[in-house]
């Protein structure tokens, strides 16, 4: 074998030994052998780098005008159609209820009879569903995205309304753990129907082509790119109200210029008992959070996060990020070079080793962080690069391993220098 292909196989086997530790170390760590050392590692794993593009680098966006939320509080049945008759005399293009109603009070049958009157009577009222597992397809699927059933509203309150499901992406089991939101499903098959996101089917009624064209992005999942907030007197995001909101007496009181409900989406949902209060009731985590990492507040209602999603595809302001192959191919291709770089260091500079393969790692990984901050800023596009920085992360360390100890393992020399006790 000649010297320049001792040098290639030297590179190559040098990457794949690197890959491999990488698995190992990712196949340890499944087993959380380490988390009860890594309290920092806990305070940040609920944080990507793109919260801090939201949160501290993004300019204040417009407000979009063509979404309105309305607060429907705790109010009683009764209330609630009230509500929803009065946005109605006003003609929205759309409207969508984040709420479920089950079934009819026996204590309150007039007010049952509003609410079921005022969904029937209005024109173009979406009602939320949930995607749901039997369990039969519960113990077969063993927690794919998979979906066989929905949840509904009792039929009697979606009555000439559409339907469509408010499910989004969180790690969440219980409602009071932590909910972080970045990102949702646009459709998903329940049995051989295909049913659409609650954002989605509001828009689609509101804009069909722009809708259509987001949907032949057909991605499984799509990342929200939010627009804002509304009013937050709490200070938990740096953005000024992006939503028009109404909260719930303003409604029923009609304290609103009717050209801010006209032709608009207007989506009623829980916004507290009121604009001041602190409920945690169906609100998440997002990248808007001032407080991106070991986070303690969260900063939007559930009804808002859908508010966002259906302005980004209005503005058709969509993310887009690298898909796995295309990561883990960029990762080979980074840490191959690395390779042959602390190779050459290794064989012609052995006494500068350490140090210049830590000075070229630490740069690497700042300057991998800047470009995965800045791409998102500038493009919007989520560059993943995160087994580039691990595989970057272990070059130098796991490239001496490789030299010092899996070669010399396969030389007969080297073998017996490990065995053989040297003595003055």
């Amino acid at each position: 074998m000649t010297a320049k292909m001792r040098i290639w196989m030297d590179n190559i086997l040098g990457t794949l030994f690197i890959f491999g530790f990488m698995a190992l170390i990712y196949g340890v760590s499944t087993f959380n052998i380490f988390g009860a050392f890594d309290p920092v590692g806990e305070a940040l794993a609920d944080m990507e780098l793109s919260d801090i593009v939201f949160s501290q680098l993004r300019e204040d966006p417009e407000v979009d005008t063509n979404v309105v939320v309305v607060n429907i509080g705790r109010l009683p049945r009764s209330l609630i159609g009230k509500q929803i008759e009065i946005i109605s005399k006003y003609n929205p293009k759309v409207m969508g209820m984040d709420s479920f109603f089950g079934l009819p009070h026996e204590d309150d049958p007039e007010g049952d009879s509003i609410l079921s009157h005022a969904i029937a009577q209005a024109k173009n009222m979406v009602m939320v569903t949930k995607l749901l597992q039997s369990d039969s397809l519960y113990n077969v699927a063993e927690g794919e995205d998979v979906y066989d059933s929905l949840e509904h509203t009792y039929p009697d309150f979606r009555i000439n309304a559409m339907e469509a499901f408010a499910n989004l992406a969180t790690d969440a089991v219980q409602q009071e753990d932590f909910k972080a939101c970045r990102a949702f499903p646009p459709s998903r098959l329940v049995g051989k129907k295909e049913e659409y996101a609650f954002a989605v089917k509001m828009a689609m009624v509101f804009d069909s082509t722009k809708t259509r064209r987001f949907l032949e992005r057909n991605n499984a999942w799509e990342t929200i790119n939010y627009q804002g907030n509304i009013v937050d007197f709490f200070g938990r995001t740096n953005y000024p109200n992006s939503f028009y909101a109404l909260d719930w007496d303003q409604v029923l009181n009609e304290e609103f210029a009717p050209e801010m409900i006209k032709d608009k989406i207007v989506i009623f949902g829980f916004l507290g008992e009121h604009f001041l209060d602190t409920s945690w009731d169906d609100k998440f985590f997002t990248p808007l959070n001032k407080q991106y990492a070991g986070k303690a507040n969260p900063d939007m209602y559930g009804v808002v996060v859908h508010a966002n999603i259906t302005s980004m595809i209005m503005k058709e302001e969509y993310i887009d990020d690298t898909s796995d192959l295309q990561a883990l191919l960029l990762a080979i291709v980074i840490c191959f070079l690395n390779v042959a770089l602390f190779s050459l260091i290794y064989k012609k500079l052995p006494r500068w080793y350490d140090g210049l393969t830590k000075l070229v790692q630490v740069l690497e990984l700042m300057l991998l962080t800047f470009l995965m901050i800045m791409f998102f800023y500038w493009f919007n596009f989520k560059l993943n690069l995160t087994y580039t920085m691990a595989a970057v992360a272990l070059a130098g360390d796991s490239l001496e391993v490789y030299y010092g100890v899996i070669k010399n393992l396969f030389r007969r020399e080297s073998r017996k220098q490990l065995f053989t006790i040297q003595r003055d």
